[in-house]
């Protein structure tokens, strides 16, 4: 089964499982959003990645600049670990993780979630790439993929027990837009996979597939 159809099942099973009209909530604020977000001053296909320095679930830092030194890079931004879709997303990535390395590139996911957030979503998902902490949103913002939520969605995470402030460690509410890019040893990006609809995602295959055009390009 592909990621997105894993997506949709999941996407199915809880619109008859969530709390009602809490489907209807979502769809909405993703339409509201679709409808404001500026999705054209965020990066895109051959833009300069903006560089950045993050650190990992254990605490050490990683560099775009250094990944880049040794090869493509994959930088996904997700939600956070408390994002059942998002959990789905890196899974999958695990799993094309040695055709990723195959492939001479480097994989790296970021939230703004606190680095024991990032330390659990690694470990559950049992994930072997690099998962850092972009706490406060400041190298998503540089992306261009920072939006803050509106009360209604605040309320709907604050009654599901996953409150953003106690897992980002700030009160500013706010998250980036799920998105994924491929990065030519350059800088350069090569793929820009940006979606306001939290509950798709690109597929592994595609990653793949501009690693692979990279290496004969």
């Amino acid at each position: 089964m592909g990621l997105q159809q894993q997506l949709d099942a999941f996407r199915a099973e809880f619109a008859h499982t969530a709390p009602p009209g809490r489907p209807a909530l979502y769809e909405a604020k993703i339409e509201e959003l679709r409808a404001n977000f500026a999705l054209e001053t965020a990066i895109r296909i051959g833009d300069k990645a903006p560089d950045f320095t993050l650190p990992d679930a254990q605490g050490r830092t990683v560099s775009l600049g250094a990944l880049l030194e040794e090869g493509s890079t994959v930088v996904t931004f997700y939600r956070g670990g408390w994002c059942p879709y998002c959990n789905i997303q890196l899974r999958a990535y695990q799993m094309v993780l040695p055709d990723v390395t195959a492939l001479g590139a480097r994989l790296v996911a970021i939230s703004p979630q606190l680095p024991d957030g990032s330390l659990s979503t690694a470990q559950a998902n049992k994930l072997t790439f690099d998962v850092l902490s972009d706490v406060g949103n400041g190298v998503a913002r540089s992306f261009g993929l920072v939006w803050s939520l509106p009360e209604e969605l605040r309320a709907a995470l604050r009654s599901n027990n996953k409150a953003l402030p106690a897992i980002n460690g700030d009160d500013s509410w706010e998250l980036p837009v799920p998105a994924t890019y491929v990065i030519a040893r350059d800088g350069r990006v090569a793929l820009a996979a940006i979606d306001v609809d939290y509950r798709n995602r690109l597929e592994p295959d595609s990653v793949l597939t501009a690693l692979r055009s990279l290496r004969t390009a």
